[in-house]
């Protein structure tokens, strides 16, 4: 690689006759992108800490991965999804690549999960539990199988990605035989490692990042290869998701991983030992009867609620009963092959964990949450700070944290120090969108409270003109599942626009029938107020329900509110306000992703304007004027599209 020592040189990159604007046809260039471009530069040369928020516009993709690839340094890119991190490593590298004229090797990681796993291909067949349609899909995957060089399972669209079949035929930490594979030379997994190794840019998602880390923490081995430089886009995502990565917790779904692991294994191994498969399969059932001891509801909630309950207590015991028994046959087979070894290690370690989790720990948060037919106990952190610290000091690294949503009211510390950041830099570099002449913000008069029972359906009413002035085109955005199905039942009698909701398709197919359908208006909760990309006049309204506050019952929150009450802080201003505003951030960015976008950003909630918190959610947004006359909104769709047509 080509490297240079002057972070001009690449400001001058992505200058109006730099080197990019000769591959990207219509390319604009951005004076703080350039900015944001040199600081990052100055960063990886000074292995330096950088905080650095980048309004929706910048192009920050652009402006981490130019200095990252002049710098010459070996560079990690996390980012949040696996969806972005495919359009970074096959869209924008190859780009910025090209328009360098770098000869650099880059290499894509994922998680485990994401890759065919040989050696439990051979053995699903045998799995419990095989319906029709698994057999189905697993005779497809076989036939991939063995045209695939890269095992990633993406590559097999005709398979949905939530299928059952994938569990049987991916690996997971706990059931990977590592070197002791018999197919560890040919394992996808192994030959993407070693792709990483040798390669300058590495691309690679939180989960996956956080996952090393942790497995490196317990001594188990470090995933990922060494690098010199850190840079984590969607920075705002880590905190929340670390604390899950440096918990531990026990799940219906990793007994039953298990279990079936242990039949197969048997199957193969010791046909002679039928008692595995006998007491596997009563872990099994044993797993079920501890769901149902939680009662058929879905739920979320602290464990210490419930866990004297004599039901619950029972179902414990008789849990850990079952895994002492399966332990001790295990043992005996365990000789008998790696797979049954695997096993036998898996499950004193779901058995310690269980036994772990009964006894309260200090400095964790111990809750259980319930789905239809499953349940997972955590035991989650109460602070990582400390122990994120030690990760990023174990790296002789610059690290660069970078994201649209950052800092409340120009402070950074809510989220540096969550994950005990100090002596950083930081920098706020503002969108280059005109958010004064082509946005509004909309907060309509006269609605109930959001706690009165009238308020969703009095917010549709209010919704119905703006909706119309747009033309339809709108994101409504809710923060609970109630409040989107009882907008959708109100809408469908009194729209004529195309109605997609949630959970109607899988997301992306939901996104890509909302733009065809050109005057859609979309129904989403929280997965929809971040990640979702839509340019152009299919969207142009946003309207969110309500301020983005988490439940006040959330055990994690609660435990977390209850710290920094304990050390004398104020839990609403420190924690609950600032993540808040941070969310809604987030979903206000889904209205204006281009320069030549417009349109009307519609907040219900009428806490915005009677509460003095309300300054500050105000303050956070984009810089637009704010109104609550519908006529105001109407005249701004008509004052734009004029506008539009004689530039056009």
């Amino acid at each position: 690689m080509t490297i240079v020592n002057s972070s001009s040189s690449v400001s001058d990159a992505l200058s109006e006759n730099g080197l990019i604007s000769q591959v990207i046809d219509g390319f604009t260039p951005r004076e703080g992108q350039q900015k944001l471009a040199e600081a990052i530069f100055e960063t990886i040369s000074e292995e330096a800490y950088l905080v650095a928020e980048a309004g929706t516009g910048i192009g920050k993709t652009f402006a981490y991965l130019v200095p990252a690839l002049m710098s010459g340094v070996k560079t990690l890119v996390s980012t949040g999804t696996r969806h972005l991190q495919d359009q970074l490593f096959h869209k924008d590298l190859p780009v910025v690549i090209q328009a360098l004229d770098i000869q650099a090797e880059v290499a894509l990681l994922k998680g485990r999960a994401n890759y065919l796993c040989i050696h439990r291909l051979y053995h699903a067949e045998h799995m419990e539990f095989m319906t029709r349609e698994t057999r189905m899909e697993l005779f497809q995957v076989k036939d991939w199988a063995g045209k695939t060089s890269s095992g990633d399972i993406s590559e097999l669209d005709s398979v949905p990605e939530d299928a059952r079949v994938w569990s049987m035929v991916t690996s997971t930490a706990d059931n990977c035989l590592g070197s002791d594979c018999p197919q560890y030379e040919e394992c996808h997994v192994v030959l993407a490692r070693r792709a990483a190794q040798h390669a300058d840019i590495i691309v690679v998602n939180h989960h996956l990042l956080l996952s090393d880390m942790a497995l490196k923490e317990e001594g188990f081995g470090e995933l990922l290869p060494e690098v010199e430089a850190f840079i984590i886009d969607e920075a705002h995502q880590l905190p929340e998701i670390a604390s899950n990565f440096f918990g531990q917790s026990v799940s219906s779904r990793q007994i039953m991983l298990l279990a079936n692991d242990v039949i197969a294994e048997q199957i193969a191994d010791a046909p002679d030992m039928g008692e595995l498969r006998d007491i596997a399969q009563e872990l099994i059932e044993t797993g079920k009867l501890m769901r149902l001891a939680f009662g058929v509801e879905t739920t979320r909630d602290s464990w210490a609620k419930i866990m004297y309950k004599p039901s619950i207590k029972s179902a414990v015991d008789d849990l850990l009963e079952k895994l002492t028994e399966l332990t001790d046959v295990l043992e005996l087979a365990a000789e008998r092959g790696k797979g049954l070894e695997n096993c036998y290690q898996r499950c004193l370690q779901v058995h310690q964990r269980l036994t772990k989790f009964c006894s309260k720990q200090d400095g964790s948060i111990d809750w259980y949450e319930t789905f239809s037919r499953s349940f997972i106990l955590h035991q989650t952190p109460l602070d990582l700070s400390e122990r994120f610290q030690q990760q990023m000091q174990a790296y002789k690294a610059a690290w660069i944290m970078t994201s649209a949503t950052l800092q409340v009211g120009g402070d950074f510390a809510h989220f540096t120090e969550r994950l005990g950041m100090e002596n950083y830099k930081n920098g706020i570099w503002h969108s280059p969108f005109d958010y004064q002449n082509r946005g509004l913000i909309y907060l309509p008069e006269n609605l109930p409270e959001p706690s009165d029972g009238r308020y969703t359906t009095q917010l549709m009413q209010a919704m119905l003109p703006v909706i119309k002035a747009s033309g339809g085109r709108t994101f409504l955005l809710f923060t609970s599942y109630r409040a989107m199905n009882e907008a959708n039942e109100f809408l469908r009698q009194r729209l004529d626009y195309p109605i997609f909701v949630q959970g109607q398709k899988p997301k992306h197919q939901l996104l890509s029938a909302f733009k065809d359908a050109g005057q859609g208006v979309l129904l989403g909760t929280s997965s929809f107020w971040e990640g979702v990309d839509v340019r152009g006049d299919a969207l142009t309204c946003v309207m969110i329900d309500k301020l983005p506050f988490a439940s006040p019952g959330d055990p994690v929150l609660q435990a977390r509110m209850d710290q920094i009450r304990n050390s004398g802080g104020n839990p609403f201003m420190d924690f609950q306000l600032p993540t808040a505003v941070i969310n809604l951030k987030q979903g206000a960015g889904r209205l204006i992703r281009d320069v030549k976008d417009y349109g009307v950003l519609v907040i219900g909630d009428p806490r915005i304007m009677s509460k003095r918190y309300g300054k500050t959610f105000i303050k956070s947004l984009p810089d637009m004027k704010v109104t609550q006359s519908i006529q105001a909104v109407e005249g701004f769709y008509k004052t734009i599209r004029q506008q539009d047509e004689v530039c056009s």
